[in-house]
């Protein structure tokens, strides 16, 4: 069983929104150590009062096994989807990254930004806050090239995920 692949799954979990069901879920990947690499929550019903949780984790199959019958015996949720395991799904992140600079690296900057379709949502003088959204790869990537060109901060949301079709 040593030679199981470790391999990253998106879950999206539909649970209460009500007080602690977060902490609930986080403690269970805590307590059995467990990794969370991305986490993402918010409303998506209202009226119901139910939220949408998005974990990104990884794992051999068997632990992955694991956590999604850990998850789907806590009371407060609804159901525990695999993305990963259960077909195709569309997965994006969003990142605002802030860039200080004059002359040539700020030059630079707006170019490699419009190759990325990212968008400048702040700027000033000096700096330029840059909105993007995409796979992680391709936030990672502009993250890197913006680097040398002054980049200062990052902030960044989990990935968001939902099943295509159906």
């Amino acid at each position: 069983m040593q030679d199981q692949p470790i391999e990253p799954h998106t879950l999206s979990l539909l649970v209460e929104n009500e007080p602690g069901v977060l902490a609930r879920v986080i403690g269970l990947f805590s307590g059995r150590g467990y990794n969370i690499e991305s986490l993402t929550v918010a409303e998506i019903n209202p009226e119901e009062h139910i939220s949408r949780i998005t974990v990104v984790t990884s794992g051999t199959p068997m632990i992955i096994e694991q956590i999604k019958a850990q998850l789907d015996r806590l009371v407060p949720v609804h159901s525990v989807n695999d993305l990963t395991a259960e077909g195709p799904f569309v997965a994006r992140e969003l990142a605002m990254v802030k860039v200080v600079g004059k002359g040539e690296p700020r030059v630079e900057a707006l170019r490699i930004a419009d190759v990325f379709r990212a968008r400048p949502v702040d700027s000033t003088s000096e700096s330029f806050v840059f909105e993007i959204t995409g796979s992680g790869e391709k936030v990672d990537a502009f993250i890197d090239l913006m680097r040398p060109l002054g980049m200062t901060d990052v902030a960044r949301t989990g990935s968001l995920a939902i099943a295509r079709g159906r």
